[in-house]
């Protein structure tokens, strides 16, 4: 009997998610979505798919080709803006245009896209600056990027969608990304029950590992040969001559074989939360995330510690 009512409590709450889940809001051209780190990646192919889609999509780039590129590949409808997510005065230029150009129609969306993985690599390794170098990309920028931005939103009733990651929820590499991206977690929750009573909806995106920038090998190898070389005697003696090479070689293993090169699973998610009804507060993107980095976040950490374990390298005086 129990058995019979708790298998229809759940196929119809299935049946009522899908539904919800299903429904879109309605005339994306009256709708204006800024999307930060717009120069490539994600970001430049979220503002082509929503231009197709008929948003007014306003593409912050850091730098004047990225722009251009974009313009270019875009309908006429695409505006662009220089937006370097560390510069209190850019952000507030980048607000300042936007209020003009939104006008009594607020800010529908905003996409905090932009972000940085590297330096990334053993903690001992790491100076101050190293973390700071990231933290001020990937928190600071996100959090002033949207408290600036706040009340062109809040007029719209609009969208928060800010990008974290899979490394959000599982520390598996040291630097200041993993330390950013759990940031980006705690502070999207925050904001999101904060600000709802105002029909504002926050969506976190968790990329798996995907075939962008932020990914792609050779910088990762430069910036981890930089960080040995800065290594006091002691401690690279600590971790020993092969250490470097065996690391480097998990990371060439991991990201020929994890990464995804189909950006779209991603982006839409993105489009997902800008264009739902109801949408959702968590969206994980990549079959690595969904089966392997989400379950892992609610594992015991002994599971988690023994995986990493298993997969890098030992120090050669570890004990």
């Amino acid at each position: 009997m129990w058995m019979y009512v708790g298998g229809t409590v759940a196929v119809v709450w299935t049946a009522v998610w899908f539904y919800l889940d299903c429904q879109q809001v309605t005339r994306f051209h009256n709708k204006y979505v800024l999307v930060t780190g717009s120069d490539s990646g994600f970001g430049n192919l979220l503002c082509k798919q929503l231009d197709r889609k008929g948003f007014r999509v306003i593409a912050a780039c850091l730098t004047e080709k990225g722009a251009d590129d974009l313009k270019r590949a875009t309908g006429p409808h695409m505006r662009t803006v220089l937006l370097d997510v560390t510069s209190t005065d850019s952000i507030k230029k980048a607000v300042e245009w936007t209020r003009q150009e939104v006008g009594e129609h607020g800010l529908w969306g905003i996409v905090n896209n932009a972000g940085r993985s590297l330096p990334m690599g053993p903690s001992e390794w790491m100076r101050i600056e190293d973390f700071q170098s990231t933290l001020k990309v990937n928190m600071i920028g996100v959090i002033e990027t949207t408290m600036n931005f706040l009340p062109l939103i809040k007029q719209a009733k609009g969208r928060i969608v800010n990008v974290a990651s899979v490394l959000g929820r599982v520390a598996a590499n040291g630097g200041g990304y993993c330390i950013s991206k759990f940031a980006v977690e705690s502070f999207s929750d925050c904001l999101r029950r904060d600000i709802s009573y105002f029909g504002i909806k926050v969506s976190i995106i968790e990329p798996g590992f995907f075939k962008t920038q932020v990914t792609s090998l050779d910088p990762i190898e430069k910036e981890l040969h930089r960080l040995w070389n800065q290594l006091t005697p002691e401690v690279r003696e600590s971790y020993g001559e092969k250490y470097l090479e065996k690391y480097i070689k998990v990371q060439r293993l991991i990201m020929n074989a994890v990464c995804d090169s189909d950006l779209s699973k991603v982006t839409n998610c993105m489009e997902h939360a800008l264009t739902s009804a109801y949408p959702r507060t968590r969206y994980s993107a990549g079959w690595d995330a969904k089966f392997v980095w989400i379950p892992l976040s609610y594992m015991p950490a002994c599971v988690v510690d023994l995986g990493l374990k298993l997969v890098l390298p030992r120090p050669a005086k570890s004990v």
